[in-house]
């Protein structure tokens, strides 16, 4: 009795690899739970209270006067500025997705070949990713010689889509895409500093994909191009879908998003808190709905090797 006790207590407990998998899985998220519950949940919990509500500072508190949706109101009909400035930044992301996405994949295609120079080359593509970071970017609005600059290209001819316009209209391209080449063509810069992540999450799929299934290709007369759209864009069709979602979401919080900054000036010298978080509220419930639309529609396209 005592003899089998003691084997029996001596005993390892066994866990399955699949119930391994799924506490690791859960140790990993653990960080993001945390900091979930405790800076996010509780504020933005905090954030619907106050956007149905007034709040008015005391000298020692604040109060919440309830208005119910009347903010909501204020912000889509009333407010001069909010519904403008949110379909601008709507109609820039559908400007800029496509052309981050694109130079992105087109970037780490070029950076994952052989040559000389290429680490410096990946370097100075993702030098943008710094210089976007927030404390570098405040020096650069407070930069004179910057915004001298700037102006002096807004001033000038040479940047100015009145040549462009006409060169194109004269060639008879339709006006939509007469309108989206010129878009393109200003917010190319913007497009460039936003590709850094980007590039580097397709760089490195493309360094996952196994050389043996090019090399099967090669062997069954396959051009690079039909290697490309058979081979190379199915297997980091994955990556697409999480470089959209990434793209999307930085581009709505940018520090120098134009309605993140409408928000916060009316919070500070506007209408007020409580009419600054329904604007919020609702760029959040924007945000959401755009998230499920292109994860519902892209998910059903992708191709996941296994």
């Amino acid at each position: 009795m005592k003899g089998g006790g003691t084997v029996a207590s001596k005993k390892k407990v066994f866990l399955s690899f699949d119930k391994r998998q799924k506490i690791g899985g859960f140790l990993f998220t653990l960080p993001f739970l945390i900091g979930f519950v405790l800076f996010f949940l509780y504020p933005f919990i905090q954030a619907v209270i106050i956007s149905f509500n007034e709040l008015v500072l005391t000298s020692t508190t604040f109060e919440l006067q309830w208005q119910g949706l009347e903010n909501y109101g204020y912000a889509l009909q009333i407010h001069p500025d909010f519904s403008r400035v949110f379909t601008e930044v709507l109609v820039k992301l559908a400007v800029e997705l496509p052309l981050i996405i694109g130079f992105s994949f087109f970037a780490a295609t070029i950076l994952n070949q052989e040559f000389k120079g290429r680490a410096v080359a990946r370097m100075l593509f993702f030098l943008p990713v710094i210089l976007g970071s927030g404390v570098v970017m405040k020096l650069e609005v407070t930069d004179y010689s910057l915004m001298m600059l700037q102006h002096l290209q807004e001033s000038s001819s040479m940047f100015q889509g009145d040549a462009l316009r006409s060169l194109f209209e004269a060639a008879r391209f339709p006006a939509g895409m007469v309108d989206f080449v010129l878009d393109a063509v200003q917010s190319l810069p913007t497009v460039i500093r936003a590709s850094g992540v980007q590039i580097l999450i397709f760089l490195a799929g493309l360094q996952s994909v196994p050389r043996e299934v090019y090399e099967a290709a090669d062997v069954e007369g396959a051009t690079g191009w039909e290697q490309f759209w058979l081979i190379t864009f199915p297997m980091l069709s994955p990556l697409i879908l999480t470089n959209v979602i990434y793209t999307i979401v930085d581009s709505f919080t940018a520090m120098n998003n134009e309605l993140v900054l409408l928000i916060r000036e009316t919070m500070l010298r506007g209408a007020g808190y409580g009419v600054s978080m329904a604007m919020a509220m609702l760029y959040f419930l924007v945000i959401g709905v755009i998230l499920f639309i292109v994860f519902s529609v892209l998910s059903r396209r992708i191709f996941y090797h296994v």
